[in-house]
């Protein structure tokens, strides 16, 4: 369901630049595993202890943002009086 709210397209943009975030460290992580050192290693722990926590964060927007699709959906069908299955999807990806 498409949604024309500003505070809805700056998440989308803060959720795509959090997977893009998680995914260069996620590079940064696997690209620089042969560096042993106490400092690479310290640097690396923080960085992996970090990336897990924007896991679990970008999981968390992920499900409000679904819940919050699936509420605007079932707001729609109730106000459109939609009767049946068929009238509920259409409305869910085209409008």
């Amino acid at each position: 369901m498409a949604t024309t709210n500003p505070s809805s397209a700056t998440q989308q943009q803060l959720i795509g630049d959090l997977r893009l975030v998680i995914e260069n460290a996620e590079e940064l992580l696997k690209n620089t595993d042969h560096y042993t050192g106490v400092v690479y290693q310290s640097a690396r722990a923080k960085l992996a202890t970090a990336l897990s926590a924007a896991n679990e964060e970008l999981a968390r927007f992920e499900e409000d943002e679904l819940n919050r699709m699936i509420e605007a959906t079932r707001a729609a069908n109730e106000l459109h009086h939609d009767a049946d299955g068929e009238a509920r999807i259409l409305r869910a990806f085209y409008h």
